[in-house]
């Protein structure tokens, strides 16, 4: 079983950044790896997501602030998201998805209120 364990959500003002981590208790080299979020009352939707180095896919609304990256070494995905709204308040998912299945963590609430 795949383990997936979210970190660095919290409470921002607008206009402010955040950075999220994914550790993943198995290699993700093989996996495409993506961030989600779920809005309150809302339902969840893709934020971005990771194949490999350089192929990178984002929502419309994250286009410019928001950066994925992964590091296979640690097992790590990263989401940068910087110049935060008030609508990007949600719950954060990470999922990776490869032949061995698709699994998701547990989520990370960011809160984004002055």
């Amino acid at each position: 079983q795949v383990q997936l364990v979210e970190s660095g959500g919290g409470l921002v003002q607008p206009g402010g950044s955040l950075r999220l981590s994914c550790a993943v208790s198995e290699s993700i080299s093989n996996f495409y790896t993506t961030w989600y979020r779920q809005p309150p009352g809302k339902q969840r939707e893709l934020v971005a997501g990771i194949i490999r180095i350089g192929i990178t896919n984002y929502a419309d609304s994250v286009k410019g602030r928001f950066t994925i990256s992964r590091d296979n070494a640690k097992n790590t995905v990263y989401l940068q998201m910087n110049s935060l709204k008030p609508e990007d308040t949600a719950v954060y998912y990470c999922r990776v998805v490869g032949g061995r299945g698709d699994y998701w963590g547990q989520g990370t609430q960011v809160t984004v209120s002055s």
